[in-house]
């Protein structure tokens, strides 16, 4: 967020984990966020900002902390370093950088040399002279000074040079005539003179703007200030004109002071006042000696004065050194961010001079304060939704997990967009029915907790099986498990789907104790196949069931059932003969409300293993061929896949029966479609570890 404090140590966290990511030191990481954090200021729209500071490297160097003073007002607990540049006798340039934030050092020579590419045209390389702590009196400081060497461009074009050179000889031309009219003129009329005399050239070299700099820069040149032998001005009227002033001597002793700051502190008028008995130096981060102050002589000051009537005075301003007199002068005004910080200091706007521009920046920063505090309410009200937006999406995943429990995927779409769900017919789907055997007695000699303890592991493990081999689950009634494939979603395997569903309940229940005997329980399961009709029925808890006989004779075929087998009717026989099952004939028997009936036990599946059965096989085939085309298909078309089950080799043994065999692809949304030209893609095409069984 904008205006939120962040804590160093997420900086330099963040700094670390970047290194890590991109493998590069830190040195070199922070000099690259350096070049990024100026361009980031420009396009923040701080460029003529930043243009403004000077007309050199060192100018703009030495503005650094008054633009820092000025972010302050909107940025109150910003923690800005501090610059000061040095010229040796030598004419080498160093940089003092000062900083309460340590290790962040290698981002000054990134900001530098983009500064000076970008807006003085020339290259900067900066090297570490020292490194070292001041006990200054905020504490331990880290104090670096850089050695900046700065040179021209290498890389200019040889039309810039020669447009450089164009430009440098009328630059002369100007400054030539400005000398021999600065004695002639004065003013405007010089100004004036120096324009209309070189209208031509200006328009010529298409350098207008040049010119107008350099005419500007000549007369500063030719410029000589001229003093009076005697200041015409009263003690009175400087003490008042000038509110807030200080003069001082090389032993910080009070000369005098403005009217208000006698008004405020009256104890400076004392004779032998010292200043550091007042005051202490907020910035520059320096000693309050006479030797430190003139050494940052080209900073702003920033004097807090020591608690007095629990009120404190910030002053901002400039050092003077006067020479002839052995004094500082400090020429300052009161360090203020808003009406309310006045009030609080105990000031009014008529304490303020007219001439001073304070007034009116209190002003301009309290309507300027109101807007932050608009734009920090946006952000946390922008932040707040966002964080319940992200809950509030968590929370609808979670019930549409459990409304997709409950319905079929699709079904429940259209019931949650408010449309009416018409019941379907399907002509061909296989459907499972399982009991617990002896469950009434199980019921009948055990606590009800126990009971439940043993369905819920029961059928958890069979709910596991359901997304295994994607079959769908109807419904549950006390130890009865009804399942159905090939609804919702048409499959031509639903009958191996649901033979090898059942292989792996006859497994898992092995691992569910009897309550009573403390074995693994046994079950009947029954299978059937025929066309049934699939609907929503009711409104409340609404559920998705099956009708027609296909239900009435699966659950004849597991009322009809043997303990721990798989009892099937002729129907589904005839869909699994030709699949490699493991099948026995039961022979006829007589069935309630059909008469006889041959029925047969599914012993088992020779050509898939148990792991691959109860999909705990890793990296295995899939044991389905329509999950091949539906893995195909949803690389291009994006459409649902059916989860599938692994297993070792095709069901029939033959690969090659893919090429002859049309796989059924559908839609999870009705009609339901067919496609196909899926024909022609053969089990060679599939970029798959999987191989199928029909």
């Amino acid at each position: 967020m904008t205006y939120m404090v962040y804590d160093d140590i997420l900086t330099l966290n963040l700094v670390q984990e970047a290194c890590l990511l991109l493998d590069v030191s830190a040195d070199v990481f922070l000099k690259l966020f350096g070049e990024h954090f100026f361009l980031f200021c420009k396009q923040a729209g701080y460029d003529t900002m930043l243009r403004t500071l000077g007309g050199n490297l060192i100018e703009f160097i030495g503005n650094l902390d008054s633009l820092h003073s000025y972010l302050a007002l909107s940025y109150q607990e910003m923690n800005a370093p501090s610059f000061r540049v040095e010229m040796t006798e030598d004419g080498k340039m160093l940089l003092h950088y000062y900083s309460d934030r340590k290790g962040l050092y290698h981002i000054v020579p990134g900001i530098m040399e983009a500064v000076a590419r970008d807006f003085f045209d020339s290259k900067v390389t900066m090297v570490v002279l020292n490194q070292s702590e001041e006990d200054e009196r905020t504490g331990k400081k880290e104090h670096v000074v850089f050695l900046v060497k700065q040179s021209k461009q290498a890389n200019k074009t040889r039309d810039q040079d020669h447009s450089s050179h164009k430009r440098e000889t009328l630059l002369r031309k100007m400054r030539e005539q400005c000398v021999s009219l600065a004695g002639k003129k004065h003013g405007w009329d010089l100004i004036r003179a120096v324009v209309v005399s070189e209208k031509d050239a200006a328009q010529k070299y298409s350098t207008c703007g040049q010119i107008n700099i350099s005419s500007s820069s000549s007369l500063h040149c030719t410029f000589s200030p001229s003093y009076p032998n005697k200041l015409w001005v009263e003690e009175k009227t400087f003490c008042n004109a000038f509110p807030f002033h200080i003069v001082f001597d090389e032993d910080l002793k009070v000369r005098h002071t403005g009217v208000n700051i006698q008004k405020f502190l009256p104890g400076l008028q004392a004779r032998d006042a010292m200043l550091d008995q007042w005051f202490t130096i907020i910035h520059p981060q320096v000693t309050f000696t006479i030797e430190s102050i003139r050494k940052f002589i080209n900073s702003q000051f920033v004097l807090k004065s020591y608690k007095d009537n629990h009120t404190t005075l910030k002053l901002r301003g400039q050092m003077l050194w006067m020479e002839s007199l052995g004094c500082m002068l400090y020429m300052c005004s009161p360090k203020l961010r808003s009406l309310q910080e006045l009030q609080d200091v105990g000031l009014h706007l008529a304490d303020l001079a007219q001439h001073d521009v304070t007034r009116d920046l209190v002003l301009l920063n309290q309507q300027r304060l109101a807007e932050m505090e608009l734009t920090n309410q946006l952000e946390r009200k922008k932040e707040e939704l966002r964080i319940l937006s992200r809950h509030l999406e968590a929370e609808k995943q979670k019930t549409e997990t459990l409304l997709y429990a409950m319905l079929p995927r699709h079904i429940a779409d259209q019931l949650k967009d408010g449309k009416s769900v018409k019941a379907g017919e399907f002509e061909v789907c296989t459907i499972l029915f399982s009991d617990v055997v002896t469950f009434t007695s199980i019921c009948a000699a055990c606590e009800p907790i126990h009971i439940v303890d043993m369905l819920n592991s029961m059928y958890s493990k069979f709910d596991r099986l359901t997304n295994i081999h994607g079959v769908y689950k109807v419904e549950t009634i006390g130890d009865a498990y009804m399942v159905v494939g090939g609804v919702p979603i048409p499959t031509e395997t639903h009958a191996h789907r649901v033979a090898n569903f059942a292989l792996g309940m006859r497994i898992a229940a092995r691992e569910v104790t009897n309550p009573v005997t403390g074995k693994p329980i046994q079950i009947r399961v029954g299978l059937h196949t025929g066309p049934v009709l699939a609907g929503v029925v009711g409104e409340k808890m609404p559920r998705y069931c099956l009708f027609g006989d296909t239900v009435n004779t699966a659950s004849r075929m597991e009322s009809h059932g043997v303990p721990d087998h798989i009892h099937l009717s002729t129907s589904t026989y005839s869909k699994l003969k030709d699949a490699g099952f493991d099948i026995q004939e039961r022979g006829q028997i007589e069935v309630k409300g059909k008469g006889q009936m041959t029925t047969y036990f599914l012993l088992g599946n020779p050509l898939v293993s148990e792991d691959s059965i109860m999909g705990k096989e890793v990296g295995g085939p899939c044991l389905y061929r329509d999950d091949l085309h539906s893995q195909s298909k949803k690389e291009s078309d994006k459409v649902p896949d059916v989860k599938s089950v692994r297993g070792d080799t095709p069901s029939d043994g033959d690969p090659t029966r893919l090429a002859s065999i049309t796989p059924f692809a559908w839609d999870i949304t009705p009609p339901y479609e067919t496609n196909e030209n899926s024909s022609e893609i053969s089990a060679s095409n599939f970029n798959s570890r999987l191989c199928v069984l029909f």
